[in-house]
């Protein structure tokens, strides 16, 4: 097993059941400390290499995932994989995207869809989740 995320660290989301996820901004630089063994990219198109495993999914900013049964399953296999790894959520700016994915991993960690986004704005980024239809998607992501 991995040394976990720094809990009091930059951009780290404790999720309800003690699980830790960092968010990012791709377009900022890389956080000192450690780096994640898995990160999930959602951007519009394919991002750069990391020298960590990492998956991307197509996410136009400011829209939805275009495959959202594959997100679906991504985001699920991702938290699975923070019990034993250090993961991350990045997308270009780390707030819109990721903040979505972050209040839907807080649903599938059991926050009720109503209070994902404020769960995730008050211990992620009060700017996350920006969109109406992002917010909307948080509210009827399908609970496990």
């Amino acid at each position: 097993m991995s040394t976990p995320w720094d809990a009091s660290a930059e951009g780290v989301l404790r999720l309800p059941s003690g699980l830790l996820v960092r968010g990012r901004g791709l377009r900022d630089p890389l956080p000192p400390g450690a780096v994640p063994e898995f990160a999930l990219h959602l951007r519009g198109r394919r991002p750069a290499a990391v020298a960590w495993e990492s998956q991307w999914l197509r996410w136009p900013d400011f829209w939805l995932p275009t495959d959202r049964p594959g997100f679906g399953t991504a985001l699920r296999a991702l938290l699975a994989r923070a019990g034993e790894q250090r993961v991350e959520v990045a997308c270009g700016g780390g707030f819109g995207r990721t903040g979505t994915a972050l209040a839907c991993l807080a649903v599938l960690d059991g926050i009720p869809n109503a209070e994902a986004v404020a769960y995730v704005r008050a211990h992620y980024a009060r700017r996350a989740v920006e969109t109406p239809w992002q917010r909307r998607f948080v509210a009827h992501f399908p609970r496990p």
